[in-house]
């Protein structure tokens, strides 16, 4: 895997773009969108009018109070605009190393009549057919109809190693941008101009078309829904205020409900979700919603297809098992000669294995008798005759018909080996000499290094794993025993996953499932998260929720994780927010009714000094704890696999108390540095 090295948190280029979209997004029909900010600027402009209304009329001495406040208010909207113009700009500084991937590229147009045709690749429409030989940059995405060719995929997936693309099968599907380094292929665009993977990619980690989640709108109205109440509140504080003989002004009662409402989420929310998709591009996998992230984060149920994720992807031999007086050696050497012929991945790993263990190495072969037989799905045997020696390895019942073709008998105890293996869930593979049984080879599937641990990982995290494998239950279980799976499906079809999927939903559950073959199509378009591929066929990329561009099925942990760690982070800074406000109503309210009601001396805690400084402490923390908090928004809050009962605990403790706490000392800190400084 590749994963795309994220931008500094504070880099310079970043961080000018960031000033400036600040300003631009103080455009109320960018504000409006975020009930909250858009209250903070509508009272921002409220109390500067009254400011310059002051400042011209004969009230003049109170124009200084009523200009810091005003400033500090506008600094809360701008604040707020800059984490979300942050997480923005780090994904535009991604998208950008993108779009230098394109290039002003002609095509190789296949008319109908068969002729070549040299065209811009923007001139290319869906359906067309183009020839890209070696060295030629791929024009637009598409399906391989022929040919097979090496592709370098670094401009997409930032791996420098090429790919195998070839028609047919599971990894056909092309993209343009990228570069065919030897031999050649025909493509069929599947894209029209504008409509490219890459122009998807752009307009997606840029954040163009990044929709809120269902959470995120709802955590938005009840936000709105507090800041209502809030106003409430701040509207009857004036008839106490005027019970004990004081007037509250209109910009006092304003920054009295700016501190009170939920500015802190409020500001971050925003940039919360669009640094979470960002987090996914870091590990090369591009999510088409914020939806799907969020998604992610819920999934209770994952779907893995046994090969290539959990197994490295082919049977390997992994022992010689003579029969009895057969020495090892002898075996081991027949075993190599055999798999000569034999260019499967199998029949590597036999040489290989014999290579290793028994030190058989390069052989010359000058007689003109030798004879290979290469491996074939008809006769399911490979081998070799020479001088004399015919030595066969292959299926059981192949072998075991050849040894009795040429007069020999099965010994006795080969069956019971062959069942072992096969009960085990590997797969034997007899090798015989003439008339004679030497033995069998144990080939299976190789789990990958570490799986046990990362399913037990997902399982401490709450998520149940369920392999699904076209392989027999009893490889099935073997395979599902030794990688630790919760649960199997053997002997699975497309329309068994679609099943499994439903069936898991019907009970409530969100369902994640990654897949790369046009078969995987109607069951990704159906999981609450589905990951294609990169390197799988169009209908798979476009069937899913998310595209894995290092086409890496293993991935899907990270996404979890990093969508836990998006619904954390928004979780610990929502509750963070809200424990700020009832800090900051306690400590500002006693401070500003003290002169009124000096009963309230013993509820002023804090020892403020006066009210003027009480509400421009606040206010000036207010907009402060926003800047403060941008960096945890956009890394987020670390994910630990817990549990949801101990998470919400940590959460309480540390963003709750953390949040009642941090207040009442940066309020403090902030009104003794007024009052030294006489702005108050």
């Amino acid at each position: 895997m590749s994963d795309r090295k994220a931008p500094s948190l504070w880099d310079r280029g970043i961080v000018r773009v960031a000033l400036g979209e600040s300003f631009r997004k103080l455009d109320p029909r960018v504000q409006i969108r975020n009930p909250v900010m858009f209250v903070v600027e509508v009272t921002a402009l409220a109390v500067t009018i009254i400011l310059v209304r002051d400042f011209l009329g004969a009230r003049s001495s109170l124009a200084g109070f009523e200009f810091q406040i005003a400033i500090w208010l506008w600094f809360t909207v701008l604040f707020a605009n800059f984490a979300e113009a942050m997480a923005e700009g780090r994904g535009k500084a991604q998208a950008d190393n993108l779009r230098k991937t394109r290039t002003e590229t002609k095509a190789k147009l296949v008319t109908a009549s068969g002729e070549v045709q040299i065209v811009p690749a923007t001139a290319l429409q869906r359906g067309n057919i183009v020839r890209v030989e070696a060295s030629e940059v791929i024009p637009g995405d598409g399906e391989v109809i022929e040919g097979i060719a090496a592709v370098n995929e670094a401009s997409i997936t930032g791996e420098s190693a090429p790919v195998i693309r070839e028609s047919g099968g599971d990894r056909s599907a092309v993209t343009g941008g990228t570069t065919v380094i030897s031999d050649w292929i025909k493509v069929r665009i599947t894209a029209n101009p504008g409509e490219t993977f890459l122009d998807r990619m752009i307009a997606l980690v840029e954040g163009a078309e990044r929709q809120r989640t269902p959470n995120e709108i709802a955590l938005s109205i009840l936000l709105a829904g507090l800041t209502l109440v809030f106003m409430l509140v701040c509207v009857s504080l004036q008839p106490f205020a005027l019970y004990g003989g004081t007037i509250l002004s209109l910009p006092v009662l304003v920054a009295l409900l700016v501190c009170l409402i939920p500015t802190t989420i409020g500001g971050l929310l925003s940039a919360i979700g669009i640094a979470g998709m960002d987090r996914l591009v870091q590990h090369n996998v591009l999510a088409m919603s914020g939806r799907a992230v969020e998604a992610a984060g819920d999934v209770d149920t994952l779907l893995l297809d046994k090969t290539g994720t959990i197994t490295l992807g082919n049977r390997m031999a992994t022992e010689f098992i003579p029969m009895l007086e057969v020495p090892v050696e002898r075996l081991a050497d027949a075993a190599q000669l055999a798999s000569l012929a034999d260019e499967t991945a199998e029949g590597r790993s036999i040489t290989a294995l014999a290579k290793r263990d028994f030190n058989l190495r390069g052989r010359e072969f000058t007689d003109k008798e030798t004879h290979f037989i290469a491996f074939s799905a008809m006769t399911r045997m490979s081998g070799i005759d020479q001088n004399g020696r015919r030595i066969r390895k292959g299926a059981t019942e192949q072998v075991v018909k050849f040894v009795k073709d040429n007069g020999g008998t099965p010994p006795a105890e080969l069956a019971g080996v062959v069942e072992r293996i096969a009960r085990s869930g590997g797969t034997p593979l007899v090798v015989a000499e003439n008339s004679s049984v030497l033995g069998v080879i144990h080939l299976k599937d190789v789990i990958k290094e570490g799986i046990r641990e990362r399913f037990a990982r997902l399982r401490a995290m709450g998520l149940k794993t369920v392999m699904i494998t076209g392989d027999n239950p009893l490889t099935a279980a073997a395979i599902a025993h030794e990688s630790g799976v919760d649960e199997f499906q053997a002997e699975a079809t497309p329309e068994t996953k679609l099943r499994l999927i439903r069936d898991e939903q019907a009970q409530g559950k969100l369902v994640a499932m990654i897949g790369d073959g046009t078969n995987d199509a109607p069951a990704l378009a159906q999981a609450d998260v589905g990951i294609a591929m990169n390197a799988g066929t169009q209908a798979a990329r476009e069937a899913g929720n998310m595209v894995d561009l290092d086409s890496n099925p293993t991935k899907i942990m990270e996404v979890v994780e990093i969508g836990k760690q998006l619904l954390i982070t928004r979780g610990a800074l929502t509750t963070f927010s809200i424990a700020n406000d009832v800090a900051k109503y306690f400590a500002i309210i006693p401070a500003m009714f003290l002169l009124a009601y000096p009963e309230l001396q013993s509820l002023n805690i804090m020892h403020l000094n006066n009210p003027q400084s009480a509400i421009l402490s606040a206010v000036i923390f207010n907009a402060l704890i926003i800047i403060a908090l941008i960096p945890l928004a956009l890394r987020g809050v670390q994910y630990r696999p817990l549990g949801a009962a101990a998470i919400l605990t940590r959460n309480l403790l540390i963003y709750g108390v953390g949040g009642l706490i941090v207040p009442f000392i940066g309020i403090k800190l902030i009104d003794v540095i007024v009052v030294s400084l006489h702005l108050a």
